[in-house]
């Protein structure tokens, strides 16, 4: 099978089984998405969704966050991986929204990145899920997944490297879901240490034996 015909078989077999799919982080703004976003790295969106019920219901926005400390911050998040640094990215994100923005979310890649702990994944997140664009978030479970079905090749050895070429072979009307598709698969099926392979929909044409593939031959 080619790789445009993984492709094509990956898409068809998602499009007819999840057409209708979404991120599994519960939020109510543009804000909100954009601060669970930042507190999903490394991190479950179940854990994440655990903590920002009162972090939300204490700092709603971008204002009433803006006016919090830190250690205000981390009361909430302590239980999050790395809860030092995202504590202080979101007092100072929140802090830029209001002072560059009004409060709101730019819509912009290039805006997006200027906010303190807002990397590409996180940027393309608020483009895909909240503006609606044609966007391919690239975290650990896309990652591995592209490298593991063989949609990118072995060269695809950074998450903009296999963001750029999944962009290049997924048609722009089903990129956003996409991500989604890739990432569940990856969280729910095709895992890092132990892939449910007997479960797998893809798992007659699976790459395993390819060179590079990065599940265990």
């Amino acid at each position: 099978m080619t790789r445009k015909e993984r492709y094509s078989y990956i898409i068809k077999y998602f499009e007819k089984a999840l057409p209708n799919v979404s991120t599994e982080l519960e939020f109510g703004s543009a804000f909100q998405l954009l601060v669970a976003t930042v507190l999903s790295a490394q991190c479950t969106d179940s854990r994440v969704n655990a903590v920002t019920v009162d972090l939300f219901r204490r700092y709603p926005d971008a204002p009433s966050m803006a006016s919090a400390s830190e250690d205000d911050i981390l009361k909430y998040i302590h239980s999050i991986s790395y809860p030092n640094a995202k504590a202080r990215h979101l007092v100072e994100l929140s802090r830029q929204l209001v002072e560059r923005y009004g409060g709101e979310v730019p819509d912009s890649m290039k805006e997006l990145l200027t906010l303190p702990g807002v990397g590409r994944k996180t940027a393309n997140v608020m483009l895909a899920v909240w503006f609606g664009r044609a966007a391919m978030p690239v975290d650990t479970h896309v990652y591995r997944v592209s490298h593991r079905l063989g949609l990118v090749p072995q060269q695809a050895d950074t998450p903009e490297k296999v963001e750029k070429y999944l962009v290049g072979n997924i048609p722009q009307q089903y990129l956003s879901r996409a991500h989604h598709w890739l990432l569940l698969h990856g969280r729910y099926t095709c895992k890092s240490q132990k892939p449910q392979c007997e479960t797998c929909a893809f798992d007659s044409f699976c790459p395993k034996l390819m060179d590079n593939s990065k599940l265990e031959k």
